[in-house]
């Protein structure tokens, strides 16, 4: 583990970014839990539970990730908004007052929040596929700000 001793704490937020991509029909089972209509997704609600399951990601990623500093995150927010016809994004800003990033917190947030869309929807389509989980933003920290894009 680098040793992040020496650093000064700062303010350090990051935000990821990732989609999972599905039949139209798939999709709109999800549009209609969301206006609170009965859908055909057998499992229940399909945002709710990978929203839960992104924020459990981001305090568990010491856990899962290894080498990874455990960190006492300040706020975690996943969304999930419907994209086109065939996509659902997924977004997870972290922060944290610490000594190092949280830029793996919110890649592991989104990927596992894709994962459970996946599980929440596999019944109805094994075929979607978890697709451009990126870092698009952090800030803090002795490496200074980014944002996707940059070189």
């Amino acid at each position: 583990m680098v040793d992040v001793s020496a650093k000064p704490e700062t303010d350090r937020t990051a935000v990821a970014r990732g989609r999972v991509v599905m039949q139209p029909a798939t999709l709109a089972m999800i549009r209609e839990q969301m206006a609170g209509e009965d859908s055909d997704l057998p499992k229940g609600d399909v945002l709710g539970v990978a929203r839960l399951a992104g924020l459990m990601a981001a305090k568990r990623t010491a856990d899962l990730i290894p080498l990874c500093h455990p960190l006492p995150l300040s706020a975690v927010d996943v969304g999930l908004t419907p994209e086109g016809d065939d996509s659902l994004r997924i977004e997870a800003t972290v922060r944290t007052v610490g000594r190092t990033g949280v830029e793996m917190e919110a890649l592991t947030a989104v990927s596992v929040a894709a994962l459970a869309v996946y599980d929440m929807c596999k019944a109805v389509d094994r075929g979607m596929r978890i697709a451009d989980v990126r870092l698009v933003r952090k800030t803090g920290g002795v490496s200074g700000d980014f944002e996707e894009g940059e070189s």
